[in-house]
């Protein structure tokens, strides 16, 4: 008989797993059926339009973009980072710190 009492739970766990498949495809069948019956101004809204602030005509206009925006004055040229030897005998500095030294290994012998 265990094997009789085995079949019957296997049979109603498949008939509850398949009940609760079956509820699901309706709930989903249902969603999509309200979605597409909806207005399409519903699902995706434009935002209003701004409005002015009161009184916005009688305020002064906002300043003028600031001169300082990051921008090169194109009158000076781009100076190097290093300078050339004869600039540096005459007291240039360099912008950046020397390079460090490579590391150089002793070469591969051959087999």
């Amino acid at each position: 008989m265990p094997a009789d009492d085995r079949q019957r739970e296997y049979r109603m766990e498949m008939l509850g797993a398949s009940t609760l498949i079956a509820v699901g495809l309706v709930i989903s069948v249902l969603s999509l059926t309200e979605i597409t019956a909806r207005d399409s101004q519903h699902v995706a809204q434009a935002t209003p339009p701004t409005q002015s602030t009161p009184g916005a005509e009688t305020k002064p206009p906002a300043p003028s973009e600031p001169g300082t925006t990051g921008q090169r004055p194109s009158d000076v040229p781009p100076q190097p980072a290093r300078p050339d030897p004869d600039a540096q005998k005459a007291g240039a500095q360099p912008a950046l710190p020397p390079a460090p030294a490579e590391k150089v290994a002793p070469p591969i012998r051959e087999k």
